[in-house]
């Protein structure tokens, strides 16, 4: 069999302006922070209360956040600035915070460091000790971004680029990460001559943490002999050995695991606790693969039961994250699977990658190019 070798162009990021969201019930606050800050050439979003400030921060990208301890409710104490620390933490910000003071309110602004904060300003302000905040903010997070860079390059290089070509099936797979890393995982496994094994999994968690359980995730399929992986079952409970004992409590995969003979069509697979895959037969009909053992590292006693079917000429398998369908959470709509389902139809005989990118696409556009989730796909189709 002649390999199908995959050329990747990688494209260099342009750098991304540091954004600012500013939050003060003052108008002409806002408005002289928005020109200070325009004069470094940083953008900035204001904002007037501490309602539309964790709107903006919970459906946007921000560097960091510039928020006034004290609003109409109250204008010395700063009980709603504080709430509003609460409030941002409580959503998930990791955006690190300055909170804006008046004079004298020392022992406020320390008490918001000592909930979150990572500076504060007095106001009136002095432009300098706040651009110099500021600008330490910056540094801080430019070298972030350059190790998160670094990041997302291993872990795309972890991902499966150069396919074998089998004689009855096309297949391809395409991760999109919703920040720098993710913690969405797919492989294709060589196992034996004939046979092709593919997995996709959503380790729980996000960001860094969830990467690096997704790169452990994988090594414990990829130290498995091919041979193992030929008994899925056995195989998983292996895994789950590994992965229950190298992760936290509260930390578990969802996971579909999947052999496929090119010789005889036969797919047999394991289901743990994921969204059950779309088969999407020749004739029209639509088959759902439904978990057949509880999601992966959860527990140290854990058994799997294995399933079967067919993949023949004109059939497409898709697998997908929970990122597809629960697309759009945050603005009141998912994407759904009666959205995939339409996109899966509409691209039925295209090729896999077309049809892995057709769903990518239809999701981005969906949710307005936003992702509070990973959204990984993998597509399997008889030919």
């Amino acid at each position: 069999m002649i390999p199908a070798v995959d050329t990747i162009t990688v494209t260099p990021p342009r750098p991304k302006p540091f954004r600012i969201l500013v939050s003060d019930d003052q108008a002409d606050v806002l408005e002289a922070m928005r020109l200070l800050l325009k004069g470094q050439g940083w953008q900035s979003v204001t904002v007037e209360s501490p309602k539309a400030l964790l709107h903006a921060a919970r459906t946007g990208s921000f560097d960091l956040i510039l928020a006034d301890l004290n609003y109409t409710r109250d204008t010395t104490s700063g009980e709603e600035g504080l709430d509003l620390l609460a409030s941002l933490e409580a959503q998930g910000n990791n955006t690190p915070v300055i909170v804006m003071t008046a004079w004298g309110n020392v022992d406020l602004a320390v008490e918001a460091m000592r909930r979150g904060a990572c500076d504060f300003i007095q106001k009136p302000w002095d432009n300098d000790r706040v651009v110099a905040s500021i600008r330490k903010q910056a540094d801080s997070e430019r070298r972030r971004r350059s190790e998160l860079e670094i990041a997302a390059n291993v872990q795309q290089q972890l991902f499966p680029h150069n396919l074998r070509r089998l004689e009855t099936v096309d297949y391809a797979g395409e991760c999109v990460a919703a920040r720098e890393v993710g913690g969405d995982y797919y492989d294709f496994l060589e196992v034996a001559e004939h046979t092709l094994g593919f997995v996709l999994a959503d380790v729980s968690g996000k960001g860094v943490p969830a990467a690096l359980l997704m790169a452990n995730l994988q090594a414990c399929f990829r130290s498995q002999p091919p041979g193992a992986l030929l008994r899925p079952a056995e195989a998983l409970v292996t895994v789950n050995r590994h992965f229950f004992a190298s992760t936290a409590a509260e930390r578990f995969a969802t996971l579909f695991f999947g052999i496929y003979d090119d010789r005889t069509h036969r797919l047999r697979y394991v289901n743990c606790g994921h969204c059950a895959p779309l088969l999407l037969r020749a004739s029209g009909e639509m088959e759902h693969l439904y978990p057949t053992a509880t999601m992966l590292g959860a527990f140290a006693q854990w058994s799997c039961v294995e399933a079967e079917t067919e993949l023949r000429s004109g059939d497409c398998l898709t697998i997908y994250s929970d990122g597809v369908t629960e697309a759009g959470t945050e603005s009141g709509e998912e994407f759904g699977e009666q959205r995939l389902d339409a996109a899966l139809r509409a691209h039925k005989w295209s090729q896999a990658a077309a049809l892995v990118r057709s769903v990518v696409d239809a999701v981005s556009e969906f949710s307005g190019g936003s992702r509070d989730d990973d959204v990984t796909v993998v597509a399997l189709r008889g030919m």
